[in-house]
């Protein structure tokens, strides 16, 4: 079994950062790509970031030049930085993994900016 833990979420004001972290644990595997995807109230859930097992990134357009992600040491670790967050990137983030073939997914971290 494959478990998400999202940690990092809170409130900043616009303009300030943030870090989220991802770790997943289980039982052996492969992990293929991590990444994060946020859903905002009323919204559908949205994709924000990625990072594959081969090392390349990916972003959202509406995130680029503001958010990072990276990996920690460990694979099963992934991070996503948050700068000059504004208001409109209030959403619950969820972290997503695909590991063998399936995706899983965190409970979500919330994080809201206010302005």
């Amino acid at each position: 079994q494959v478990q998400l833990v999202e940690s990092g979420g809170g409130l900043v004001q616009a303009g300030g950062s943030l870090r989220l972290s991802c770790v997943a644990s289980g039982s052996a595997f492969s992990i293929n790509a991590m990444g994060w995807y946020r859903q905002a109230p009323g919204k559908q859930r949205e994709y924000v970031a990625q990072f594959t097992r081969a090392g390349s990134t990916n972003l959202a357009d509406s995130v680029k030049g503001r958010f990072a992600i990276s990996r920690g040491n460990a694979e099963n670790t992934v991070y996503l930085q948050m700068n000059s967050l504004k208001p409109e990137d209030t959403a619950v983030y969820y972290c997503q993994a695909s590991i063998n073939g399936n995706n899983y997914w965190g409970q979500g971290t919330q994080v809201t900016v206010s302005s």
